[in-house]
């Protein structure tokens, strides 16, 4: 946040939704979000990596008790949901669910917390929550669409992901019809992915800016509730987001 701060509350709202870029054009960067979500990553994979070289087959700690939990939560999703074999589905899965719940935990923090002490750095814009970029979630599910043509070639064959593309549902008597319906599938997987995320983030996040222009007593009395609520919506998108790359990339397994 500035030092001169907003004047009033639609710059506050604004200012809020701002991120912190560089660049022009279709080479624009939105530094806050790079930064955090890579510092986040960064994050969980020292811990699991610290949880990793101090594991103990005796009594476990409070942070390898954890790890094993997410571990055996992601494992028992993809076993149930996931019909072919792969070494990295499992652990794609986790980390997808680690990185998106921190991510999305982001909206937690007090709205002007992060932004304040910024503005005292001298960095005007610090937007806290990664997956309230458009370009984050559309980066994500575009690499899970990318997957999803990686082993769908893979698995059938260039010539057998042709004929699926060409010949279902209706046969080969109307494939015009049949590529088209099966172009809007596929595309709608990644848009339909990244906007679900985003939609439910950014409106999370504009209810707490919202609730931080009111009085003192009525943030306290209305945003300790919605937070408890949200905490629900931030787990809830994360897996979400894990479960539908694990049967999205179930069905590029599938050979028909």
């Amino acid at each position: 946040m500035s030092a001169e701060g907003p004047a009033n509350a639609s710059e506050y709202i604004v200012h809020h939704l701002t991120n912190l870029t560089v660049g022009e054009g279709f080479w624009t960067f939105n530094l806050d979000t790079l930064f955090i979500s890579i510092t986040l990553g960064s994050i969980a994979l020292a811990l699991f990596r610290i949880a990793a070289k101090n594991a103990t087959a005796g009594v476990p700690g409070k942070l390898q008790n954890f790890v094993e939990l997410m571990v055996v939560f992601v494992d028992t999703q993809v076993k149930d949901s996931f019909h072919g074999r792969s070494a990295l589905i499992a652990p794609l899965g986790l980390t997808i669910f680690i990185w998106v719940f921190l991510m999305n935990f982001m909206d937690l923090l007090p709205v002007d917390l992060l932004p304040v002490v910024a503005g005292w750095m001298g960095v005007p814009y610090l937007r806290v929550v990664p997956t309230t970029d458009l370009n984050l979630t559309f980066a994500m599910s575009i690499t899970v669409f990318l997957l999803m043509i990686f082993y769908s070639i893979k698995i059938k064959g260039a010539v057998g992901f042709a004929k699926e593309l060409l010949f279902h549902p209706f046969g080969k008597w109307l494939l015009p019809v049949n590529l088209i319906l099966k172009l809007v599938e596929e595309l709608a997987k990644p848009i339909s992915l990244a906007l679900r995320l985003f939609g439910n983030l950014y409106a999370g996040e504009l209810i707490f800016i919202l609730i931080a222009l009111l009085p003192w007593w009525l943030q306290f009395s209305l945003g300790l509730p919605w937070a408890i609520f949200h905490i629900l919506i931030i787990t809830l998108q994360a897996f979400i987001f894990m479960m539908l790359t694990i049967v999205y990339l179930s069905m590029a397994h599938e050979d028909h």
